[in-house]
Order: structure tokens, then sequence, then C-alpha cells
């Protein structure tokens, strides 16, 4: 008698990637006068559906060649996993890599925010990262809409307001009716049309998240410098990583923090 085998869980699913490392590395090392800043990001948003993840992966692609090559994603769907896969590893490794990188994006669509994206936003601002919070749903969300002046961004106001944080808020069905009407005026076949539109609506949105990421890492730090050991020593504190290596997270913090400040990505 044959037995099926059971379906694949997403656990199964996050383990090796061709393109990830095994490894979170520190910041780049500062360049030359000669040579222009690189910076890495962490490319946070829902990834679970086939939208999901090929947006960010065109989103990212787009950024990184907008920006000269100056901006190199990280996205979590590409980490890499060994050996006995939990929840909690899957975790602790988004989290290295969050705090790991030099800015951060943060996909903010949906009619409910995705908590993950938020709680890793919330982490960013803990250290201190430069962020960029983006929004293409058309749709109105958050509590800010009866804000005296009309400026509250939509979602919780308790993602507002942080200190070295840019948000980008665009109509992306709106975005795409316009990409798609410049397209038609091309005369192209029905199928370069759509396509066409889809990619110039990703260029322009990428084009507005490089603007702003180039934003964030020139505003001065918040985090005052005597607090900065304590904090990080905190952040690999905190967080109770599955390993149980307290000395070794520690460690490891210290040393990214010195890599951060040597970047300058703690001028004040």
């Amino acid at each position: 008698m044959s037995t099926q085998s059971a379906a694949p869980t997403t656990l199964d699913t996050h383990t090796n990637h061709p393109t990830t490392t095994t490894t979170i590395t520190p910041p780049l090392p500062h360049q030359s006068q000669s040579q222009p800043q690189v910076y890495t990001y962490y490319h946070a948003g829902p990834l679970f559906t086939q939208g999901d993840l090929f947006t960010n992966v065109l989103l990212c692609r787009a950024i990184t060649r907008l920006s000269s090559g100056k901006l190199i994603p990280l996205l979590p769907q590409d980490l890499e996993q060994r050996g006995h896969v939990t929840p909690h590893n899957i975790r602790d490794k988004d989290i290295r890599a969050l705090l790991a990188c030099d800015l951060a994006l943060f996909t903010y669509d949906g009619a409910e925010l995705d908590s993950g994206t938020v709680v890793e936003f919330m982490l960013a601002k803990m250290a201190d990262v430069p962020s960029v919070v983006l929004r293409s749903d058309f749709r109105g969300g958050g509590d800010q809409g009866s804000h005296p002046t009309g400026a509250g961004e939509p979602w919780n106001l308790m993602s507002s307001f942080y200190p070295r944080t840019k948000s980008v808020v665009v109509d992306g069905m709106m975005q795409y009716k316009a990409a798609l009407a410049d397209a038609l005026r091309m005369e192209k076949e029905a199928v370069d049309v759509s396509r066409i539109a889809g990619e110039n609506m990703i260029e322009a949105t990428a084009r507005k998240c490089v603007e702003a990421l180039e934003e964030v890492v020139k505003m001065p730090a918040r985090m005052p410098w005597e607090l900065r050991q304590s904090v990080f020593k905190w952040l690999a504190l905190m967080p109770g990583y599955a390993e149980g290596r307290d000395e070794d997270d520690v460690d490891e913090m210290e040393q990214l923090l010195k890599a951060k400040e040597i970047k300058g990505l703690f001028k004040q």
C-alpha cells in the first residue's frame, strides 16, 4: 500500500536558497572619498503570496538599479535556514538581519498592517535604524484621518512620528492606470501594454523609495553616544534567541555597533 508524503509546510520551505548567505554580515566598511557610499537595507513587508514575493523582488531590484548599486537589499524571504527549523529560529534570523543592516524599508500595505512588519519597524526604531515606510494601498486606514491639519498618515498613529523615518505613500491603482494610459499611447500589443505599465509603476515607486532612503541616512542619529553600548547590549539580550548564547550575542552586537559608528551611521 503506497503512502503519500505530507505536503511541505512553511517551515520546510524556509530553508536553503542559492542567493543567500549563511551568516549575517555587519555593514560594509566605509568607502574612500573617491567611491560612493554603499548601504545595505532590510526590505520588510508581507511575504505570504506570490504577489507579495514577486513584488518584493521587483521593487528591490529596481531600487538597487536606480541607486546605481548604492542600496543593497536584504530580503527576509531569501534568508537561509539550516538544521532544525522552528518559528523561533526564523524569527531570530530575521531580527539579526534587520539589526545588521544600515537602513530599512517597511511595506505597510493592507486593510490591516502585517503584524510582523510592524514589530520589525519598532525593533528598527529601538536600534535607531534610518527607516522608510512605504504604502501603495489606495484604501484608507489608521486612526489619523481626523488630524486637524489633514496630514495624518494612513496607518495606526503608534507607527508614526519617529525620528530618522520618512514615509512614501502612493496610490497604487492610480499609478498603474496612469502608467497604463502612457503605455497605450505607444500602441503596443495588449500583453506588452500591461507589462510596460507594471514596470513603469514599480519604477516610479522605487524612485521615491531611493529618494527617501537617501534622505533618512543623512538625518542625525537620535541615540546619544553614551547610551549606545548599553542599548545594543540590551538588543542582544532582549529577543531571547533560541541558541541561548547571550555572551556571544553581546559580543556580536558590540562589533556591529563599532562597524556602524565607523561607517558614519551614528553621526549627530
